[in-house]
């Protein structure tokens, strides 16, 4: 297929996804909106492996430092997975956010997510309601405490069963409020997410199926306490100012859930169409390593097509996450002592890359065109 060819599909793409008349950016969504949107923008879901409650990237932080220096800010994120990528929006500060994800129960886990926001003043109430722990004395003063206090504080103080029930209660009416209309089994499993962070505690790591745990996952400590490279904490934990930024965008429905496959579709064309008809473009699309399923599915081409749609700018990244056993050996990025990696390449760096068909295989993804981190 010629260059030339390649562009005019391109193009006819983008155009495809297009709203004629652009809408100025919401400021807010009512949940009315926010659950329609959140409809409109999903397709079929699916099956994967794991119990993603939280993630296995220990390196999850370590692009922050060089999106800083980018001035990686403002526009739209798109990513995948539980609460990782909160720390991405804690930074970037976009306008909305889509988490998008192939299993249902991930949109069932942003939704208990968005109750707990709502619930919450501060970081401490977030992460005592979280795990069904009491609440300490003197508030204010915990709103300038360092993360580490604050998952301290989770670790040693023990879960009592009316807290957790009373705050069962209250994100099930939160819920209701939410116009989802939820059914009686996305309830129960809302609540069986909630009920793993509450006897696990801070140390619930990160679960496949049918394979045995992993000891160098990291915690739900680990990851909240976890560094960029420039030694900055960089969890939306780590900072009341974080905190506030995530709480602001869920209190305005601007964290939509969305039920997709990246290759799928639908859903990330129709994000795509979105943002353009309100002259949005993509901050960071994070895809963790969605890439090597997909390269292993024949699924990848379908997935840069989708890619190539998404209205960008010259600032745009593309955040992927690598594992040693991916590849079979490690990447030539990791940092010593983690076993995932993080990599970082302008979105537009990977269209030309794609169109020019530059990815045979899950090696060329892994290596072209990535920026380095220090």
């Amino acid at each position: 297929m010629t260059g030339k060819l390649l562009a005019a599909i391109l193009t006819l793409l983008i155009l495809s996804q297009t709203v004629i008349l652009a809408q100025p950016a919401a400021e807010s969504l009512t949940p009315a909106q926010f659950a329609q949107l959140s409809r409109d923008l999903s397709e079929s879901g699916g099956y994967f492996d794991t119990d993603n409650l939280i993630s296995n990237e220990a390196s999850y932080l370590h692009v922050l430092g060089r999106m800083r220096e980018m001035g990686v800010s403002g526009g739209a994120f798109i990513g995948v997975g539980p609460d990782q990528s909160f720390s991405y929006i804690a930074q970037i500060r976009p306008r909305i956010a889509f988490m998008v994800d192939i299993r249902r129960d991930n949109l069932l886990q942003h939704l208990f997510y968005k109750a707990l926001f709502d619930l919450s003043r501060q970081r401490i109430e977030f992460l005592c309601l979280l795990f069904g722990r009491p609440l300490p004395g003197n508030l204010v003063e915990w709103e300038s405490r360092p993360v580490t206090e604050l998952a301290a504080y989770i670790q040693k103080t023990p879960g009592q069963n009316r807290l957790f029930d009373e705050s069962r209660a209250a994100i099930r009416k939160r819920l209701g409020e939410m116009g989802m209309n939820l059914s009686s089994e996305d309830l129960a499993t809302i609540e069986r997410i909630h009920g793993e962070f509450f006897t696990e505690g801070i140390d619930l790591r990160f679960t496949s199926h049918n394979r045995a745990p992993r000891s160098y996952y990291p915690t739900y400590r680990d990851l909240i306490v976890e560094k960029d490279l420039t030694g900055r904490e960089g969890s939306f934990l780590a900072r009341e100012e974080s905190f506030q930024v995530l709480k602001s965008l869920e209190g305005k429905n601007l964290v939509v859930p969305v039920v997709g496959n990246l290759a799928g579709e639908k859903a990330l064309k129709a994000i795509g169409g979105y943002l353009r008809s309100r002259d949005l473009v993509v901050s960071a699309l994070y895809t963790s390593n969605v890439e090597y399923y997909l390269m292993r599915g024949d699924e990848f081409e379908r997935f840069g097509w989708n890619v190539s749609s998404l209205p960008r700018g010259a600032k745009s990244v593309l955040i992927r996450s690598y594992f040693s056993n991916s590849w079979g050996r490690s990447h030539p990025m990791s940092v010593s002592g983690y076993y995932s990696t993080q990599l970082l390449t302008r979105l537009e760096t990977f269209v030309t890359e794609f169109t020019a068909g530059g990815f045979r295989g899950y090696t060329d993804v892994v290596s072209k065109g990535l920026l380095p981190l220090r």
